[in-house]
């Protein structure tokens, strides 16, 4: 059965736009962690069922009595309205048949909450998401209208917020797969407007249309207090990482244009010979990076890859971005070999990035001595 794309996943194909096997893999529904292991790369990355369900009880609680912790929350935290009254805060129904029902349920929820002037909140709710030509559904944990037309993402962890602040990279994770939400959001929130445009003009008598909806770019952050199970919450700021996945996500390479170039009778599936496994999943290009590691399910199999090819994208993103159209460390070992006084073919290359190679190894000589020329030499030949 396909897996569908979720938050998670669109949140790490931003942050590595140019890796065409993970979105190809993504968008075809394939379960990476599955084929991991057929490649005889198994992966650690994901979460251990022990968190799981510590997740699903704390989102539980958080949720108890229609919301009321939840609601007094963001109340303090984001404002938007007088304070939610008990027993006044709608929560609409979003059941229906399959997840594009779903959204559909959704979308007409947010825009009746948001003319009816209250709060409401939505356990749940199924967006729509265009992604390189292949619709991703996403269902955050929840989101909240204010009676001033905003909508605010809810993004509940169970990690823990000592002190009032919580583990930064947890943060980071937390505000990029929120960003995906936002994006999502602002889709709808799109939508409305187009349609409230579309009617026609109310009398003069009648009272003003309620304002259009729009999408807040602070989201609620939802995590126990201390080494309690109480709920906290605090304000994230996701502008950044929204521009940043708007941006990137406008970068992916249509899913049908990877697929076209691959070799005829491609396929993936984990039940075919381990030779044939991986030359079709070779037959993808990836863009490993150390990065990686902590996104996907791929990233040992990559990464044994890149270490067979001497890829430089195993020294980080920015090294690889510094050194250009060197990419792999025996060339640039090879552009640098110059400073020992070996002339090979790329001597006579007029690159930046060589001569830059060579004077820093033509520094790094002097102020070591001549043992380190020797050494340096040494690895050129």
């Amino acid at each position: 059965m396909p897996k569908p794309l979720d938050a998670r996943a669109l949140a790490a194909l931003a942050a590595n736009p140019g890796c065409r096997r993970r979105a190809l893999l993504d968008g075809a529904g394939i379960d990476k962690s599955v084929l991991a292991t057929a490649l005889g790369s198994p992966s650690g990355f994901g979460q251990s069922q022990f968190a799981f369900v510590r997740g699903n009880a704390f989102e539980a609680r958080v949720k108890a009595d229609g919301g009321a912790e939840l609601l007094r929350l963001v109340y303090e935290r984001v404002g938007g309205g007088p304070e939610a009254v008990p027993g006044a805060v709608a929560t609409p129904d979003l059941a229906a048949v399959g997840p594009e029902g779903r959204a559909a349920r959704t979308a007409l929820a947010l825009k009746e909450a948001s003319e009816a002037g209250g709060w409401a909140l939505l356990d749940h709710p199924m967006l729509a998401l265009d992604v390189a030509g292949s619709v991703a559904f996403l269902e955050p944990d929840a989101v909240v209208v204010h009676p001033d037309g905003h909508w605010t993402v809810i993004e509940i962890k169970s990690f823990p917020m000592i002190d009032g602040s919580a583990d930064a990279a947890k943060v980071g994770a937390a505000a990029r797969q929120a960003a995906v939400y936002a994006l999502a959001l602002e889709r709808v929130a799109e939508r409305v407007a187009e349609q409230a445009a579309g009617t026609p003009a109310a009398p003069l008598a009648t009272p003003p249309p309620p304002p259009l909806p729009r999408v807040r770019h602070r989201v609620l952050l939802v995590c126990p207090k201390d080494f309690s199970n109480l709920p906290t919450a605090s304000v994230v700021d996701v502008r950044k990482q929204l521009s940043v996945t708007r941006r990137q996500l406008a970068r992916l390479t249509r899913i049908e244009d990877i697929a076209a170039a691959l070799p005829p009778g491609t396929t993936f599936d984990p039940e075919r010979p381990a030779e044939e496994l991986t030359a079709a999943v070779e037959s993808v290009p990836a863009a490993y990076a150390p990065e990686c590691l902590a996104a996907c399910e791929l990233a040992f199999h990559c990464r044994a890859r890149a270490r067979e090819e001497g890829a430089v994208t195993l020294l980080g993103r920015s090294v690889r971005g510094e050194l250009g159209e060197l990419t792999t460390v025996a060339g640039v070992l090879a552009a640098a070999c110059e400073a020992s006084g070996d002339r090979d073919e790329l001597a006579e290359l007029d690159d930046p990035t060589v001569h830059a190679l060579r004077r820093a190894a033509v520094l790094r000589a002097e102020a070591l001595g001549a043992e380190a020329l020797g050494e340096v030499a040494g690895v050129c030949r």
